[in-house]
């Protein structure tokens, strides 16, 4: 992004920053949150139409237009009933924006179950510890956090994206979002992949649907931008309608075990920070650090 594009980010977040979003999802009734990472409104509606479990797709304004403000947002302890909820996240900013202690419960599967040849969390990982967690504590409350549609891309990856193929420190300058904003590659070529993404996650939360209780709505974070306002992606404090509009579906769950959880997590569970080490290493892949 050059100076001007820059100055333009900026100038907007300065705004951002001093406005208030949308409404906390705990102002709406519901047992199992579903959030799918990066999704938008359009995407779903056109995807969901070959899944049962999702049913009609309606709208609503995020808190966030980053997974940080977002969670920041949704999870004050001042705010909502944290204390009597339940979280299963492949969300890599809990360990920097979250305090564990507030919840009931927070299983951070991105510490235990990280897929090191897509560099991502894989979405199975998420469905089994959701499902486990619903069977063994019967939470008030229960958020599950998917990472998909949120590229990397599992089942089409970009090949210029560097996040899919290193172990390690990927540049955020190899992100799906940058190479679109540079012309590096077509609009049309990440939309397939971003919905080929979604697809992959779907799939796993129609499992979720059959194996827990209650009901159930399926969100977003944040959505992600294909150039509306001249921007790509998800940055924070960024007040354009079009990454504040997520998806709210709702749906209700049954558990008919069709699904025997076989991913446990390691006892005792990990504890680190994102501030080093291999944890910045997976932000970085996920495009988060420049």
């Amino acid at each position: 992004m050059g100076l001007l594009g820059t100055a333009y980010l900026r100038a907007l977040q300065a705004v951002g920053r001093r406005l208030p979003y949308g409404t906390s999802v705990y102002e709406r009734e519901w047992d199992v949150l579903v959030v799918l990472d990066g999704c938008r409104v359009d995407t779903l509606r056109r995807v969901a139409a070959d899944v049962s479990a999702v049913g009609e797709v309606g709208a609503v304004r995020s808190v966030g237009s980053s997974s940080s403000e977002w969670l920041e947002r949704t999870f004050d302890p001042a705010r909502a009933p944290v204390d009597r909820t339940v979280m299963v996240t492949g969300n890599t900013w809990t360990d920097r924006y979250l305090d564990a202690t507030a919840f009931a419960a927070l299983d951070e599967v991105w510490k235990y179950a990280w897929d090191e040849e897509h560099n991502t969390v894989p979405a199975r990982a998420v469905t089994d510890r959701a499902v486990a967690t619903a069977r063994e504590r019967d939470p008030d409350r229960l958020v599950v956090h998917y990472m998909q549609p949120h590229h990397p891309f599992v089942p089409d990856p970009l090949a210029s994206d560097d996040g899919l193929t290193r172990s390690g420190a990927a540049s955020s300058d190899t992100n799906p979002w940058v190479l679109l904003r540079r012309g590096e590659v077509s609009a049309e070529r990440v939309r397939t992949a971003y919905r080929a993404n979604l697809r992959y996650v779907l799939a796993e939360v129609a499992t979720l649907v059959e194996n827990v209780a209650g009901r159930v709505a399926i969100t977003a974070d944040h959505a992600n931008l294909f150039g509306e306002w001249g921007l790509y992606g998800h940055p924070m404090h960024t007040p354009v309608p079009a990454l504040l509009r997520v998806p709210w579906a709702e749906t209700t769950g049954e558990d008919r075990r069709t699904r025997d959880p076989d991913h446990e997590p390691p006892e005792p569970l990990p504890v680190s920070r994102v501030y080093g080490g291999s944890d910045r290493d997976r932000l970085a892949a996920l495009g988060y650090l420049g």
